[in-house]
């Protein structure tokens, strides 16, 4: 015997209530994504749930108010079921935010905003955000009393990430262990230009106001990310292999700063036989004045320096870093060591190759100084987000180098780097992941003290 059953008109409603809702969101029931990804010095920074594949930036600026609107699409891929998740954006007004063509819920904590999107979002799918924001964009100050973010300078602005400003300027998952390809379009008042990473793809004008597009092919950690607008005397030439070197002066200090520039080419051929091949597609640097920043920064493809630090010595060290730091990228800000170590030994191998002191004579030198700062923390430990560029993980990660040049030759040693630098190439790694990989290429070695007492050890070693 069969029996029909007939539903009563409120419960009919809602299972086809409870229906609808399924079919809408494919069935996902997601949770919030992270509001960190839990980083030892910056437990804030970066989201959990998601990795970034590409930015679309659109800004546009005028220096004579301060005032920067844009437009970010972030194209991304859910590595977990999403009922939202984070981005990281410092100040600036909100004003639309939009996942997938459908508008979002949104709101705010600090540094944090939190995306609700309309549906769900299914572990790997993906998919893309436009964030509409506006404002006058902050400077923030590090724990260590350096600036960073947006920089307003005399005839524009000067925008450097290290380690977190880049959320000053757009919204994303800023955190080195989140890489992504960039479009950075940003417009200005005729006259003026706008630099940043990666290679020229358009320039346009009109209405008064100059469009400058730039394109960024390699994956690029956001703190290496630049925006500098203003006045800048730009420079087209080529370095080894026919590849393109883009450089924008400030006016002012074009004089002083050509016979530095001018050794690009020469270092850069230096550069890729000791560290294997360039990790990009295109090189160059931002020269602005003294006092527009306190410090050189790495900003890939294109280090910017103020004029009085330009220096064949900080130009090798920023140099090297589009391998060490750019290209290799910190998995953690901890791991810093990994950028500053390698590229202070750079220095340290450019001198030895061009008439200086030797690698071994600067690390008895250092070693037998009174610095008292030089040993106060081992390089893969910093004592805290303040120290993170300290001297110990500048030039103890150097000696930490040079112990390893000791114990293993000249020769098994630039296999080492070189093989580091390739077999990470555009990827993140960890302070462990070296040690691991040191270990497999000279597996007839015992690195233990140097790792015990050089790169983790809290008092200076005992004699070499």
């Amino acid at each position: 015997m069969s029996r029909s059953v007939r539903l009563v008109p409120a419960v009919a409603a809602l299972l086809a209530l409870a229906l609808t809702g399924t079919a809408c969101d494919g069935g996902v029931r997601g949770t919030p994504g992270g509001s960190g990804v839990r980083d030892p010095y910056f437990p804030k920074a970066g989201n959990g749930g998601y990795d970034v594949d590409h930015y679309a930036l659109t800004l546009d600026y005028t220096p004579a108010t301060r005032r920067l609107t844009g437009t970010a699409v972030i194209t991304a891929r859910a590595t977990r079921d999403l009922s939202a998740f984070n981005l990281d954006l410092a100040g600036l007004h909100v004003d639309s935010v939009r996942v997938e063509g459908a508008d979002a819920r949104w709101n705010r904590t600090g540094q944090e905003l939190t995306v609700r999107p309309h549906d769900d979002l299914g572990k790997g799918e993906t998919f893309r955000t436009t964030v509409r924001y506006s404002g006058t964009p902050r400077t923030l100050t590090d724990a260590d009393g350096a600036e960073e973010g947006w920089l307003p300078t005399d005839d524009g602005a000067l925008a450097l990430g290290e380690p977190v400003g880049s959320m000053a300027w757009f919204p994303g998952n800023h955190h080195p262990s989140d890489k992504a390809a960039y479009d950075i379009t940003v417009t200005v008042p005729k006259g003026l230009q706008a630099v940043s990473n990666g290679q020229l793809a358009e320039q346009t004008t009109k209405g008064g106001r100059t469009a400058y597009h730039w394109h960024v092919a390699e994956p690029m950690a956001s703190y290496v990310a630049t925006v500098a607008v203003g006045r800048y005397d730009i420079a087209r030439t080529t370095g080894p292999h026919a590849l393109p070197v883009v450089t924008a002066v400030d006016p002012a200090e074009a004089g002083s700063s050509a016979k530095v520039l001018a050794k690009i080419p020469e270092i850069l051929d230096w550069a890729e036989y000791n560290f294997g091949p360039y990790p990009f597609s295109s090189f160059g640097a931002i020269v602005d004045r003294p006092g527009d920043a306190g410090y050189a920064l790495e900003t890939q493809n294109r280090p910017v320096f103020p004029a009085d630090q330009l220096t064949t010595s900080i130009l090798v060290h920023e140099l090297a870093h589009q391998w060490y730091g750019d290209s290799v990228t910190p998995e953690t800000w901890r791991d810093m060591w990994l950028n500053e170590g390698f590229a202070q030994y750079a220095e340290w191998l450019y001198q030895e190759d061009h008439d200086g002191p030797t690698a071994q004579e600067t690390f008895t030198r250092l070693y037998e100084s009174d610095s008292e700062d030089l040993w106060a923390f081992p390089p893969a430990k910093p004592s805290g987000p303040a120290h993170i560029s300290d001297r110990p993980v500048y030039d103890r990660g150097a000696m930490v180098l040079h112990k390893i040049r000791q114990e293993v030759g000249d020769d098994t040693f630039y296999d080492i780097i070189q093989g580091w630098a390739a077999a990470h190439r555009h990827g993140t790694a960890s302070t462990a992941d070296f040690t691991a990989y040191v270990q497999r290429e000279a597996p007839d070695h015992d690195f233990g003290r140097i790792w015990k007492d050089w790169l983790y050890g809290d008092a200076k070693p005992a004699r070499p």
